[in-house]
């Protein structure tokens, strides 16, 4: 079995709101606090069971206050807005990167659907 990527570097970028991360497969991502926000793996987010999945909406606006390491396979990130339950693995974070066009039409499409917007 290969070694999952894991990340050569991370970079908050506050004033853009994104967390740029590279990988050691050479994957490059720039990854906007809005989506993370919508896609944290948390409880609160995720549920216990997909049927429990909410959605985030308003929160076009929200940025990264700080990442913090869990052990040597994750990040806890800290959202302006103070959320910062969920835990990105490497391997989450890899996949948010190499899904993320996909991964945000759909968000836009479930926003929309649900009559909420990026913004309320």
């Amino acid at each position: 079995m290969a070694d999952l990527p894991a990340p050569t570097e991370i970079r908050v970028r506050r004033a853009e709101a994104l967390l740029q991360v590279d990988f050691t497969d050479g994957t490059r991502a720039s990854l906007p606090a809005e989506y993370l926000r919508a896609e944290s793996p948390s409880a609160e987010v995720q549920g216990h069971h997909p049927s429990q999945h909410r959605l985030v909406h308003g929160k076009r606006n929200v940025g990264i206050e700080s990442v913090e390491p869990v052990g040597h396979y994750a990040l806890r990130i800290r959202f302006t807005d103070g959320h910062d339950s969920g835990i990105f693995t490497w391997a989450l974070l890899h996949q948010l990167a190499q899904e993320q066009p996909r991964r945000w039409e759909a968000y836009l499409g479930a926003l929309a659907a649900a009559g909420r917007n990026r913004d309320r």
